[in-house]
């Protein structure tokens, strides 16, 4: 059965019976050169900087399956108060990070 995840602090109908802890994913992602230049173009212009939303969609996934994993592990039927955070590790390149609670639940 798939770990269920939610940003909730528990699912209807499931019943919380163990916590087992934090669980957390994370990747660092860098833009392409290439990419930094059109983006930086579309940003004179104005417009969404699809190269950016594309980076941090592909960011977001890693980082909440790496989470998964780590609530695999656990043996956890769920992973509960999942959220996400950003920050800037160097210019152009940024950390996404998932976080949640792993639980047993029946």
């Amino acid at each position: 059965m798939a770990i269920q995840v939610t940003n909730t602090e528990n699912f209807p109908g499931m019943e919380i019976v163990k916590v087992l802890g934090l669980v957390k994913g994370n990747t660092v992602r860098a833009k392409w050169f290439g990419k930094d230049i059109i983006a930086g173009l579309r940003n004179l212009v104005g417009g969404e900087l699809k190269e950016y939303t594309e980076m941090l969609t592909e960011a977001r996934e890693e980082a909440l399956n790496r989470m998964i994993s780590e609530a695999e592990a656990l043996d956890a039927d769920a992973v509960v108060n999942v959220r996400f955070m950003t920050s800037q590790v160097t210019q152009g390149a940024a950390e996404l990070l998932a976080y949640g609670t792993a639980v047993k639940t029946r």
